[in-house]
C-alpha cells in the first residue's frame, strides 16, 4: 500500500484534528503543516508531525492530499489551487461564502479529477447515523417535518480575539455561517432537497455586524416543511438539537448537550417501538472554549478523515462531497436573501456538472 503523503493548511484550533488523524492513520504521513503565521505551523507541527513550511513551499513537496483550516473566503483560492496540482482537498465547513466559490471551487476538481471534501464530523455521530438508517428502510418513511434549534453562548472576546471573525467581508456570516452549517447540514441530510426559505435575523447581544440570532422556515422538494432557530446571545448555551417526522408517524431527534460532546437520541417516537431518550447529563454554566469543543469533536473528525484517504484509495466519492457541501450553503444564502428582502427566496444550486 503507497502511503498518502498529507498537509495541513491553517494551523488554528480544529487544525489539529486534521493532524492528529492524519498522524494516527496507518498508511498515511503528515507532510507538512502551513499558515500565515510561522509560529502556529511551528506550534502545530512539534505536536504531531510533519514540517512547518511556508504557503509558498507548500506544492513543492509531493502531496496526495490537503486539509483546509483557513478562514472561510480564502477556501476557493487554496482549494483551486490543490487542484491544479492534482492534490485531492478535504475542506472545513463552509465550502465557501457564497454559491459562485463553491461552484468555481466543485468545477475546478471536478476538472482536475481531485476529490474534494468537506468537514461535516456530525454527520458521523452514531445518533444521525441511525436517524439516516431509519428514513432509508422506511421506517420514519419520507420526513415531512423538521426543526433544527443551535442555542448557543459566546463571550464577546470569542469575536474580539481574531480579527477575521464577525463581519460579512471575512466571515461570510455570523452564528448561521460558522455554528448552525452543522444543523441545516444534517436538517437537509434527512429532509432532502431545500427549494424555498422565509427568514429573519438581527444582532441582539454579541459585538459584530453579522447575526447573532436567525429564524426561518424552509420549504422541501415534495413539499415538505421545517423550522430553524440558532443564537449565540445565549447564557448558558443549550446546545443544538434536530429533529424529524415522517410520513409513517414516527418522530425522531437528536441533542447535542454540551456544545462539542456527541450528540445522542434524545426522542424515538416511533409506532411500535420502545420509545428512547438520552439521560439528561447537567448544565453548561459559562463558556465553553473552542478547545473544548474541538476535542470532544476530534472522535468524528478522524471518521470523516479516514473515510476521505479511503475514498481517494478506492476512487470513489467521499461522504461529504463539494456538491453535497453546497447544499447547506445554498440554504444560507437563501436565508440571507429572504432576511434582507423581506420575502420568501429560492434556495439557488450549483450547475449540473458536464458529462
Amino acid at each position: 500500500m503507497a502511503v498518502l503523503r498529507a498537509g495541513v493548511v491553517g494551523c488554528g484550533n480544529v487544525a489539529g484534528n486534521h493532524a492528529a488523524a492524519y498522524r494516527d492513520l496507518p498508511g498515511v504521513e503528515l507532510v507538512a503543516v502551513t499558515d500565515l503565521e510561522p509560529g502556529r505551523a511551528d506550534a502545530l507541527a512539534h505536536r504531531f508531525g510533519g514540517r512547518a513550511v511556508a504557503p509558498e513551499r507548500l506544492f513543492d513537496l509531493d502531496l496526495d492530499l490537503l486539509s483546509i483550516c483557513t478562514p472561510h473566503p480564502t477556501h476557493e483560492g487554496v482549494v483551486t489551487q490543490a487542484a491544479g496540482y492534482g492534490v485531492h482537498v478535504l475542506c472545513e465547513k463552509p465550502i465557501a461564502i457564497d454559491m459562485g466559490a463553491a461552484a468555481r471551487m466543485v468545477a475546478a476538481a471536478e476538472a482536475a479529477g481531485v476529490l474534494l471534501g468537506v468537514l461535516f464530523q456530525r454527520r458521523f455521530w452514531p445518533a444521525a447515523q441511525r436517524i439516516r438508517r431509519a428514513i432509508d428502510d422506511g421506517t420514519l418513511g419520507q420526513p415531512f417535518l423538521g426543526h433544527a434549534s443551535v442555542l448557543l453562548h459566546r463571550e464577546p472576546r470569542y469575536y474580539t480575539a481574531t480579527a477575521w471573525r464577525g463581519t460579512w467581508a471575512t466571515d461570510g456570516g455570523g452564528v448561521l455561517m460558522t455554528q448552525a452549517v452543522h444543523n441545516i447540514d444534517l436538517l437537509q441530510w434527512f429532509m432532502g432537497q431545500a427549494v424555498e426559505v422565509s427568514a429573519a435575523h438581527g444582532t441582539f447581544v454579541q459585538p459584530i455586524e453579522v447575526e447573532d440570532t436567525a429564524v426561518a422556515t424552509i420549504r422541501f422538494a415534495g413539499g415538505g416543511l421545517a423550522t430553524l432557530a440558532a443564537s449565540t446571545a445565549l447564557t448558558p448555551g443549550l446546545g443544538t438539537r434536530v429533529q424529524v417526522t415522517g410520513r409513517s408517524g414516527a418522530t425522531v431527534g437528536l441533542a447535542e448537550y454540551p456544545e462539542g460532546s456527541e450528540a445522542q437520541i434524545d426522542l424515538w417516537a416511533v409506532p411500535g417501538a420502545e420509545a428512547v431518550a438520552a439521560p439528561y447529563r447537567g448544565g453548561l454554566t459559562g463558556d465553553l472554549d473552542l478547545p473544548a469543543i474541538n476535542a470532544g469533536l476530534a472522535p468524528f473528525h478522524a471518521l470523516q478523515i479516514a473515510d476521505f484517504v479511503a475514498a481517494v484509495r478506492d476512487r470513489r466519492e467521499p461522504a461529504v462531497t463539494g456538491r453535497e457541501a453546497a447544499k447547506s450553503l445554498a440554504i444560507l444564502t437563501a436565508i440571507y436573501a429572504s432576511a434582507a428582502s423581506g420575502r420568501p427566496e429560492a434556495v439557488p444550486h450549483l450547475p449540473v456538472p458536464q458529462r
